[in-house]
């Protein structure tokens, strides 16, 4: 099985769409031909494509209007992001062991010149600039943070005899090179704890930069972790994970130059390191709701809080130094309750309310406040004011749509009625930089209320494919559309564009001309969102729109580490998404699985065209039995060696009908990264063969 993380896609997509010269030949020659003749969206200077406009009057005054209306006069995130700084790591790039560039920020150097950019949301550059910070910092005497160097932040705090690390960033490069610059200039000690907040891969794929496997295994290094970290660290993304994947490329505009009329940063930081992703399983876990103990001589009073910004976090107080670490619970951005690659919704009362506890329980005394992104807030006044803003704006966000749906207000009306409180939109402490308010008001709805809106309308409705030819007909055919669709576009009225622009595209899908306006109107909707999710959906749907879907291989990321850490029944439940029920109608079998270096028994079974297991059990008369280590199979899960290969060898001893194992073999689908979103985008498919027992991407994503 392979798995992959965010960070690789990043890696991936860089080769095929990063900058004009990846753009197809013909698009700057049919740019002009293409696009309609009497549009007034000008072509933009310094654009990334070919066919790519200015941001039109009516989005600048969108921005004008934010300028006036936004306290950006206030400093105090500037301040504090200010404070503490020591050094810069000299080189902007960080190099992969395997060649790759890990991690680059001089990409986003265009965003220390704020004043030269008018394509981006000014709230949404202000972010972007304050996450421009790259270097290593004093939090306070004793508490250290290397910032810039991924999406999340590493943080080191020193203990009786070392250094005790706070989330060790996404890839070992990444988390290395901190460590290194720490030693140049602080003091050179060794990592003898590493505490996981949570169970997204930014905050825990680094760890073998800081650490070795043997020194765990020897005693010398604890890892700490919330509970049920294990579980879901692998499993959260897996049984949707390709799908989760190709969305996270309009979330996290993964095609997108950064550019500024392409991705200007991601909110919580400007991307994720492309390195090399490990996880070492954690030697202790919080198991209980509140737990103190000590760390390398420190004492810190852990408290679990499920279910909010991931399914296993925890934040952390540290009273002789009098700091609250709030993991991801709240830094400078209200969260994602829905996020837009996929995800279970998460439970805005239920984090409201853990921030509450913080608040009492540790708030009324802190004195510095830190977090997995971002940067510190210093002083008692100024953290009971960010603790109680992002308490108050999780519960509004919950209480609020509630409030909205008990009147009838739906699923698909809710984005639009729904407002953050005006005494938090006024203030930095709580814009909407990574989740968006409109689709975290769709989130708290489906939480409770499901999908649908309760019109019956909406019940079965047709697909767009379906439904878009009627529409089009009714509304007097492609040419009447287009007319509209441009008069829409020159009038900034973009969202009623994309409503009948989106019906013709999805009729016509080679109709270039009316894509291409699409792409005008999706264009325009990025530049205007403050929230970057929103921007880079809107202009990565018009980067494909205008070029297709860019070609590349998915990434081969297979890692030992996580193998090792995902339970053989995850690896059989996947096999049963794979499989292609149509093509099993007519199969029916049983296989006993057993696996004696670590004692583990499976029957699985083929039945109804639906393939199920079972932990624990063996099938008294198995159409197959295979006895495997779970060492050995671990290569089957990688990809790197086949079943009947491991047969052949003498590997895995079988018993029974080996056809079962072909019947199976020929039921499997491989997932191709690149499936069409948008229509008339879809290119060739570049998925190489897999091994009919390899179950494709797993990716345990960030966010």
């Amino acid at each position: 099985m392979k798995i992959s993380f965010l960070t690789i896609v990043f890696a991936i997509v860089a080769l095929a769409a990063c900058s004009p010269a990846d753009v197809p030949d013909s698009a700057a020659t049919e740019a002009a031909a293409e696009a309609p003749a009497t549009a007034t969206l000008e072509l933009a200077e310094n654009h990334f494509h070919p066919k790519g406009k200015a941001p039109s009057e009516h989005t600048l005054k969108i921005f004008e209007e934010a300028r006036a209306n936004l306290p950006f006069s206030d400093r105090q995130d500037f301040e504090e992001w200010e404070r503490g700084f020591i050094a810069r790591r000299e080189d902007l790039k960080i190099m992969a062991d395997t060649g790759n560039v890990a991690w680059d920020m001089e990409r986003y150097l265009f965003l220390d010149e704020p004043e030269k950019i008018n394509s981006v949301h000014p709230s949404l550059l202000r972010v972007s600039e304050l996450n421009n910070n790259y270097g290593l910092y004093e939090v306070i005497p004793g508490i250290y943070q290397v910032r810039g160097f991924d999406l999340a932040q590493i943080t080191f705090v020193k203990g009786k005899t070392g250094w005790i690390v706070f989330d060790p960033l996404t890839a070992l490069e990444t988390s290395r090179a901190a460590k290194e610059l720490l030693d140049e200039h602080v003091e050179v000690l060794p990592v003898v704890a590493v505490i996981y907040s949570h169970s997204h891969g930014d905050h825990f794929g680094g760890v073998r930069g800081l650490v070795s496997l043997e020194d765990v295994a020897a005693g010398k290094v604890e890892i700490i972790a919330p509970r049920d970290f294990m579980d879901f660290a692998v499993a959260e993304n897996i049984y949707a994970g390709n799908a989760m994947n190709r969305r996270l490329f309009f979330q996290y505009g993964v095609l997108l130059p950064a550019n500024p009329h392409g991705h200007a940063g991601q909110g919580l930081g400007q991307n994720v390191a492309a390195g090399n992703v490990g996880l070492i399983p954690p030697t202790r876990v919080v198991e209980d709701a509140i737990e103190t103990f000590e760390v390398d001589g420190v004492e810190m009073v852990f408290q679990n809080t499920p279910d909010t910004e991931a399914p296993s976090e925890m934040n952390t107080y540290i009273p002789s130094m009098k700091t609250l670490w709030m993991a991801e619970n709240v830094v400078a951005s209200v969260h994602n309750i829905y996020t837009l690659r996929g995800a279970m919704v998460r439970d805005s009362l239920r984090w409201s309310r853990y921030i509450n506890e913080a608040l009492y329980a540790y708030g009324q005394e802190a004195e510095v406040m830190i977090a997995s992104h971002h940067w510190p807030r210093w002083g008692n006044d100024r953290i009971q004011e960010v603790l109680k803003a992002n308490r108050d704006i999780y519960a509004h966000m919950n209480n609020q749509v509630l409030h909205y749906a008990n009147q009838g207000v739906t699923i698909n009306e809710i984005q639009n009625v729904y407002r953050a409180p005006k005494s938090l939109q006024e203030g930095w402490l709580t814009r909407f930089y990574h989740g968006s308010q409109e689709n975290n008001a769709r989130g708290v709805i489906n939480k409770y209320l499901g999908h649908w809106d309760a019109n019956p309308a909406t019940l079965i409705p047709l697909s767009p494919r379906d439904s878009a030819p009627l529409y089009v007909e009714m509304m007097g055919g492609s040419d009447k559309i287009m007319a509209r669709g441009i008069e829409l576009n020159n009038s900034g009225q973009y969202r009623h564009a994309v409503e009948i622009l989106d019906r013709l595209v999805f009729a016509e899908p080679e109709n270039q001309p009316a894509k291409d306006l699409l792409a005008d109107a999706y264009e325009q909707l990025g530049y205007q969102q403050e929230n970057p999710g929103l921007r880079n959906a809107f202009l990565a749907g018009a980067f494909e729109l205008r070029s297709g879907i860019p070609e590349g291989s998915p990434p081969d990321s297979g890692g030992p580490d996580m193998i090792q850490a995902m339970s053989t029944g995850l690896f059989l439940d996947f096999l049963g998404i794979r499989m292609d029920s149509t093509k099993a109608e007519d199969f029916e079998f049983t296989i006993n699985l057993s696996t004696p270096d670590n004692g583990e028994k499976y029957v699985i079974e083929l039945s109804n065209a639906t393939l199920t297991n079972i932990e624990g059990y063996l099938a008294n008369d198995p159409d197959l039995a295979i006895t495997i280590n779970r060492s050995d199979l671990e290569q089957v899960m990688m990809g790197t060696k086949s079943f009947m290969a491991q047969i052949e060898d003498g590997t895995a001893q079988t018993e029974g009908n080996l056809g079962v194992l072909k019947q199976l073999a020929s039921a499997m689908v491989e997932f191709d990264l690149f499936f069409e979103i948008l229509p008339g985008t879809k290119r060739p498919s570049s998925v190489d063969g897999m091994n009919p027992f390899e179950v494709g991407e797993i990716h345990s994503v960030h966010e």
